[in-house]
């Protein structure tokens, strides 16, 4: 355990020695990301896994139907974005209104932290480049010296560790971007979801609303 520990420090050390002080924030990007994809998958597996898109189903057939009583049974256990929706679509109305709200709500909760991965994707490449260009400079700076270098291979050497920093940008974008482009995926099947069940509330409240009206006609009192 201790030998692996040692490895892995000592090859992040080889890293921030050869591609130099860029190394460091893109470090950090790469480790922000990675938290960021776990912390997103853990929340769309709760989201969108199998018992939460079976009971929404049981909920929209119920909602159609305007099973109240069967709603409320099924929002008990229910913490996903779709029974927030359900439980206040309920309690304050089935309204256009009230449904946008709603959904603007949770689609905040959808599109958490997806601005930082697309800094992510955006500035890891461009951090990297700039650390390709600053070795570069350095490396021609050794060649025009007082002390100019004779090895080509040298100012090779110098070349090819300045290229690791755009190497290791490009990585932790596609790092994040494929991720990022799933979440975005989910987002979106969410966000359809969850019109979905609105539409079904609105057409329990009719039914509902019809069943009022036809005890109310035949009604002799």
């Amino acid at each position: 355990m201790i030998t692996a520990m040692d490895t892995f420090f000592g090859d992040i050390g080889m890293l921030l020695n050869r591609g130099g002080y860029v190394m460091i924030p893109l470090l950090l990007l790469s480790i922000v990301s990675v938290t960021l994809i776990i912390e997103r998958s853990i929340f769309w597996l709760a989201v969108n896994g199998r018992a939460s898109l079976r009971r929404l189903s049981e909920m929209n057939s119920a909602l159609r139907k305007g099973e109240k009583g069967r709603v409320e049974d099924l929002l008990v256990a229910d913490r996903t974005p779709y029974g927030r929706v359900a439980k206040r679509l309920i309690d304050d109305g089935a309204g256009d209104a009230v449904a946008l709200e709603a959904v603007d709500d949770e689609r905040r909760r959808f599109d958490r932290y997806m601005l930082t991965m697309s800094t992510i994707i955006t500035a890891s490449p461009l951090l990297g480049i700039l650390g390709t260009v600053i070795g570069i400079i350095q490396s021609f700076e050794l060649l025009g010296g007082d002390s100019a270098l004779t090895d080509p291979r040298d100012v090779a050497g110098g070349i090819a560790a300045a290229l690791l920093t755009t190497a290791f940008g490009l990585i932790v974008a596609l790092i994040t971007l494929f991720p990022y482009m799933v979440f975005k995926g989910q987002s979106s099947s969410a966000v359809d979801r969850l019109e979905t069940l609105i539409a079904s509330t609105q057409e329990g409240y009719k039914e509902v609303q019809k069943v009022a009206v036809h005890v109310g006609i035949d009604d002799p009192v």
